[in-house]
């Protein structure tokens, strides 16, 4: 017998199938850390909007670690904010990075 996301979700366990998703998606990033990588390596790549910062919050690591990470994969560094709107990303997305984990 198989276990659908509807059935979560008429058993009251969830409000939608949306947050079901969401859920599976964030236990499974965070079960299986090489996927937070490859996946922030795949973003940086293809996204030339993401930084730098947030390729390693994503990945949850520090922004040397992601140089070098990216250097394995060969891909190319984008280093430095474009503009000011870049840079204030750039310092929110470490900001998230420095609070995960943080205790209450």
């Amino acid at each position: 017998m198989e276990i659908r996301i509807r059935d979560l979700v008429e058993a009251g366990l969830y409000k939608s199938e949306e947050e079901v998703m969401e859920e599976a998606l964030r236990l499974l990033l965070q079960d299986r850390p090489h996927l937070r990588v490859a996946l922030a390596v795949h973003r940086y790549r293809t996204d030339p909007e993401l930084t730098l910062a947030q390729a390693a919050a994503i990945a949850r690591v520090s922004v040397e670690s992601m140089k070098e990470i990216l250097e394995r994969y060969g891909v190319p560094l984008r280093l430095g904010p474009a503009d000011r709107t870049e840079a204030l990303a750039e310092i929110r997305a470490l900001e998230d990075f420095l609070n995960v984990g943080a205790c209450c």
